[in-house]
């Protein structure tokens, strides 16, 4: 696996856990982590759009597509854009929060996530990948504090928004849990699991009112 596209959470296991394909786009190394930089290459024509503009016409494709494995490459170039900060000192402690989730030192990950988030409040992966961690240590409270921050920056983050549904679900939230994988399916209809989930929990809501 490269060190800079880590897997986190699978948010369609069963528990479902909180989280996304983490694809954290290759950056700063100890020498450039002070610079802060937006990178672009040179020969993609989408280089002279904002981030703004690349995210909104990516998540308008994501919408339209209905072939799951063409809508999976666009998730994936959405996941990469969310994840670069613009800041290489950033970037820099989001990889090692990821090394630190996967060494299972989560007390090292939270710190980088917290001085991310500080340095960086209005970076929405910053949250995402925290809320993460924290669903994970079973503190679904912050986790879902967290999400709320996600979904205030980004209210399209379909990762954020799995999350949250993967919370309701363990609350026992049915009702709640199945508007917000119908929410997902708003912004990423082809995604083959979560219309598994939407099919089960409106079978499962179902039967309880027979």
């Amino acid at each position: 696996m490269p060190a800079m596209r880590v897997l986190a959470l699978s948010y369609f296991a069963l528990p479902i856990l909180l989280a996304l394909s983490l694809a954290t786009p290759q950056t700063a190394t100890a020498d450039d982590s002070s610079n802060v930089a937006e990178r672009k290459d040179p020969g993609d024509a989408s280089g002279s759009l904002s981030p703004k503009q690349r995210l909104d016409n990516l998540f308008t494709s994501l919408k339209r597509q209905r072939d799951p494995d063409q809508a999976s490459l666009i998730a994936d170039q959405i996941n990469a854009e969310l994840s670069d900060s613009g800041s290489a000192t950033v970037n820099l402690l989001m990889q090692w929060a990821d090394k630190a989730i996967l060494d299972k030192r989560n007390a090292a990950a939270m710190d980088y996530l917290d001085q991310v988030i500080s340095l960086r409040p209005n970076y929405a992966e910053g949250w995402n990948r925290r809320a993460t961690l924290n669903f994970a240590i079973g503190d679904y409270r912050k986790s879902m504090e967290d999400i709320n921050q996600v979904l205030r920056i980004e209210p399209r983050h379909f990762g954020a928004i799995a999350g949250m549904a993967a919370l309701l679900m363990e609350r026992g939230n049915d009702a709640l849990a199945l508007k917000t994988w119908e929410r997902f399916l708003e912004i990423y209809p082809a995604n083959r699991a979560a219309q598994e989930e939407v099919s089960k929990l409106s079978e499962k809501i179902a039967g309880s009112r027979t």
